[in-house]
């Protein structure tokens, strides 16, 4: 497996290199104009690839040990937990604004008001539990205990 992995990021890495050296060799002006715009498309594919992959692997490497390993399964539930009770909360406690938003060329709606509230409120308490956390580690390392 670890063989043909080996080849197969490769394969990609050349794949990847040799699309850079056409889109260098086409030139700035050649791509300003719209002349060799397809020479992006296969580099993009290569990139959207290699993301897909990555996120494959951790996604099912993330599984396979969280059921491997049920203390670590109980700990990832708490955070998630934790962490969808944030979302709540903040969505609860976020009003709906009363004025009107421009969102590209249309209006953004009450609902969309709400989740851009509900984002702002939870990026605060996350934010106001990170630094509550490192105070505390702070405190205690000092502290020596």
């Amino acid at each position: 497996m670890h063989k043909i992995l080996k080849i197969f990021v490769a394969i990609l890495s050349l794949f990847g290199i040799i699309s850079l050296v056409r889109i260098l060799a086409a030139g700035d002006e050649a791509m300003e104009t719209g002349e060799q715009a397809g020479l992006f498309e296969p580099m993009a594919i290569t990139a959207y690839v290699i993301l897909g992959l990555t996120v494959l692997f951790v996604v099912v490497f993330v599984l396979k040990n969280l059921f491997t390993n049920t203390s670590s399964l109980k700990n990832t539930l708490i955070g998630v937990g934790s962490f969808a009770a944030v979302l709540i909360i903040a969505y609860v406690i976020s009003g709906g604004d009363t004025m009107a938003y421009k969102n590209g060329d249309t209006m953004a709606t009450e609902g969309q008001s709400h989740l851009v509230g509900a984002g702002l409120i939870a990026f605060y308490i996350l934010l106001g539990v990170a630094a509550i956390s490192m105070a505390f580690t702070g405190v205690k390392k000092v502290i020596g205990k």
